[in-house]
């Protein structure tokens, strides 16, 4: 295990037994912000197309586009035990039982898939669909990751996330119930958060039963909603340097729970669906190295500073 704080890597060898490859799938479902249920237009910052690969697109069978997936990966990292459908692009749980059973168990089905990851809203999710993964996670891996994106219900409502902090309580709290593996998202940038603001999501981000998160600086991608109001409003707008992001994310470090699992910390999007690169396009191994000489050159670890918080 890395000495400082806890990697995804660590976390997949000790409790799945070795290194597992996730394949992104796009099973061409939908956001109830995009369709009309709780709002349109989708999260003001997203473009979906920015945050997965080439090989999955929805016109492909599921069966396909895993092939295509272990194809792509088998030429880039040999060393995978085994591989995970990624279900990614939008809410992955937003849709009747009948259809996720469908797809989920057509991924399974792949000789060389020893799981799944779900990526979905908190809003998306419910005890009949909780209970239907539970049983599937007594055969095959299983992980949902809940997009939450921000602890600020100001700020969720100003991203048009359609969803609460409360919602995201709710949900977490119902997967950790059935014992399930998950994960959580969240954005540090988002308008109107300062840094004062994102540390004290801290004893926010601990409350919840998680087992692993996952953070992203704010990328400002092109043709959204936000390019427009970051070009509009920049001082709503808390952007870090790349030295300044490494330090602001060891203080957070400090103070997360110890246990729970960094499957990343900065976010990398292809150049062409940004404006600007203000980091250059350096990679994300290179990220890790850095974020790894910063807690020595500092002497500091994962929860150093952490305390429990009612």
């Amino acid at each position: 295990m890395t000495a400082r704080y806890n990697t995804q890597a660590d976390f997949f060898r000790e409790k799945f037994g070795g290194r597992l490859q996730k394949l992104v799938v796009d099973a061409g479902f939908t956001c109830p912000n995009r369709d009309g249920k709780v709002s349109r237009g989708g999260c003001t910052y997203c473009d979906n197309n920015a945050f997965h690969p080439g090989y999955s697109t929805s016109d492909k069978p599921i069966r396909q586009q895993l092939d295509e997936g272990i194809e792509f990966h088998r030429r880039r990292y040999r060393r995978a035990a085994g591989y995970l459908a990624y279900f990614q692009p939008y809410s992955n749980t937003y849709a009747p039982l009948e259809r996720l059973m469908s797809v989920y168990e057509e991924a399974l089905s792949h000789p060389d898939v020893s799981g799944i990851v779900i990526g979905t809203r908190p809003d998306c999710i419910d005890a009949e669909v909780l209970d239907y993964l539970s049983s599937l996670a007594r055969k095959h891996i299983v992980i949902v990751e809940y997009g939450i994106e921000s602890c600020y219900n100001e700020t969720l409502a100003h991203i048009n996330r359609g969803h609460s902090w409360e919602d995201a309580v709710r949900a977490v709290n119902m997967t950790a119930e059935r014992g399930i593996v998950q994960g959580g998202h969240f954005i540090f940038g988002l308008p109107f958060e300062t840094r004062e603001m994102m540390l004290a999501t801290a004893h926010k981000v601990n409350s919840l039963p998680l087992d692993s998160v996952k953070f992203h600086q704010l990328q400002i991608i092109k043709g959204t909603v936000m390019e427009k109001e970051f070009a509009a409003f920049p001082e709503r707008f808390k952007t870090f340097a790349l030295e300044e992001y490494i330090d602001f994310f060891v203080d957070y470090l400090e103070l997360l729970r110890p246990d729970l699992v960094i499957e990343r910390f900065a976010g990398e999007v292809p150049p062409r669906f940004v404006n600007s690169t203000p980091w250059g396009l350096i990679r994300n191994v290179e990220l890790l190295r850095m974020l790894d000489r910063r807690l020595a050159e500092r002497d500091t670890f994962q929860g150093r500073l952490y305390t429990e918080k009612v």
